[in-house]
């Protein structure tokens, strides 16, 4: 039995097109079959929301959602409570039922920019959360919500086909006060079958009207055993970004055995014709971490605004995904595979017209694997201020072995353990 959310959600949707004997085509996605089409998840957020398709309609259309801050609960407890089946959505990729669509989503060797896809799952995580939180009573949402951190995305395969179709699906897994935590799976048609390509966890915030202020979200309430299981998993990862947030580099010293790796990787630099603190040598097949460094720079248009006239969150973690592939690349001297995403966290928005600058570190090798930090920040050129926005942490992995990465300055050796620390997390799952 479908949700009303979801009957609603699909009285939007579009068909697919194309041949019939296509092979790379899933047998849900022929030809008069009518699906959820991803190109048509924002379009449905703007409906939700009553956000304006132009530009220059964007402050007229603000200004009309400030009226609806009168319709948000003063207390969760006025909310009624949403089961997971209320925000369970799935939505189609056609790669190969629509071959017009792929050159959006093609590199030049002919494979899936995963950019794009991580653009479709932040904004299928705000659609999931406006379906936990929808209201028929409302011809529009009052809630403003947003991508707060992006707390795992795990491959199970490194190879995404770019003529075959991809289905997204996911729903809310656990609720906070004024939080939501979605969880994604992305699977593909190939040889007969879908079979899995990643998972994905966002956390979601809610926010007035205005974006200005915290708004209370309906509760979730379990419906089974094996639902209990995954609300209690989220809770567990609540306790561990709590504990991931306190043990931070930037607000404790690294533990003992992390001071030893420093310490070891100090004097295997150490010149030893010299007794000197200040003669340092780089052992072999290694590189200075500070000449494993890529920059970028990106001007931020209105084609890049999400449905509240800031930027994209999807099109900053493609910005960023990109410049960091480039750089482990590069590094790497081969193409690598992505192996995980952890710990995105958007800690401002991105404002229209901002310069926003880029920076990819890598930070951590072990083997055949990189580990590459991207930190994006805001310019004003007329006050020359600069303002962190969001720090990105991707684990790549080479067909061959990579040079080891070696931090020559404290901060380096910071930004060296907290690389490994991201490593160790992604391998653990």
């Amino acid at each position: 039995m479908l949700s009303p959310r979801l009957l609603l959600l699909r009285s939007t949707r579009t068909l697919c097109t194309g041949g019939v004997n296509l092979p790379g085509r899933a047998p849900d996605m022929v030809e008069g079959n009518p699906l959820f089409h991803v190109s048509n998840v924002r379009n449905r957020l703007r409906e939700i929301v009553g956000a304006s398709t132009n530009w220059s309609d964007h402050k007229q259309a603000m200004v009309q959602r400030v009226s609806l801050s009168s319709m948000l609960a003063t207390s969760q407890r006025d909310l009624p409570p949403k089961a997971m089946k209320d925000s369970s959505l799935e939505v189609h990729l056609p790669l190969g039922s629509e071959p017009q669509l792929r050159e959006k989503y093609l590199t030049f060797h002919n494979t899936v920019r995963f950019g794009r896809i991580l653009e479709d799952l932040d904004s299928l995580a705000v659609l999931i959360s406006y379906s936990h939180t929808y209201n028929a009573a409302l011809s529009r949402s009052p809630l403003s919500i947003v991508t707060a951190l992006v707390d795992k995305i795990d491959m199970r395969k490194h190879i995404i086909y770019p003529d075959c179709d991809i289905k997204f699906t996911g729903h809310v897994t656990w609720v906070g006060n004024t939080s939501i935590e979605a969880k994604m799976h992305v699977s593909q048609f190939h040889d007969g079958a879908y079979s899995p390509i990643l998972d994905a966890t966002f956390v979601m915030v809610a926010r007035d009207p205005e974006n200005k202020r915290a708004a209370f979200v309906n509760p979730l309430k379990c419906e089974g055993p094996e639902e209990e299981k995954i609300i209690q998993q989220g809770e567990a990862n609540k306790k561990r970004r709590v504990e991931l947030s306190t043990a931070s580099l930037l607000k404790v010293a690294p533990a003992d055995e992390e001071r030893k790796i420093i310490h070891s990787l100090f004097l295997n630099t150490l010149d030893t014709k010299t007794v000197s603190f200040s003669s340092r040598v780089l052992p072999p097949n290694s590189v200075w971490m500070e000449n494993a460094k890529l920059k970028g720079l990106e001007i931020c248009h209105p084609q890049e605004r999400n449905i509240f006239n800031r930027i994209f969150g999807g099109f900053l973690m493609r910005k960023a995904y990109e410049l960091g592939w480039a750089n482990a690349c590069s590094f790497g001297g081969c193409r690598p595979n992505l192996v995980a995403v952890d710990d995105i966290l958007f800690q401002k928005p991105v404002d229209i017209g901002s310069l926003l600058l880029l920076s990819s570190q890598v930070c951590y090798t072990e083997g055949n694997y990189i580990q590459v930090r991207v930190h994006s920040e805001v310019f004003d050129p007329l006050t020359r201020q600069h303002n962190t926005t969001n720090v990105f942490h991707f684990t790549f992995v080479s067909d061959r072995d990579v040079p080891n990465i070696i931090p020559k300055t404290y901060g380096e050796s910071m930004l060296y353990l907290d690389g490994k620390r991201h490593f160790n997390q992604a391998l653990e799952h």
